[in-house]
């Protein structure tokens, strides 16, 4: 397994346009894997309501509890 250190300084011999290009295609394999992560958690969210393990709520609710979690932060 190669350290982060060893990657830094692997990635510091590239010249500044291979740089750029592995930049770009980090990002965008961060972007996809995200994007798997929350696929997965609709479908086990919708899974779960299907089961009966979530219940319907009104909308109000979820709004305040949404309000509540973002002002925690």
């Amino acid at each position: 397994m190669v350290t982060l250190e060893e990657a830094i300084s692997t990635v510091n011999q590239l010249p500044i346009e291979q740089r750029e290009m592995l930049l770009e295609i980090v990002k965008n394999q961060m972007i996809e894997a995200q994007r798997e992560e929350i696929a997965k958690d609709a479908k086990e969210a919708i899974a779960a309501f299907r089961r009966g393990d979530l219940k319907p709520q009104p909308i109000e609710n979820i709004i305040s509890e949404l309000q509540a979690t973002l002002t925690e932060d």
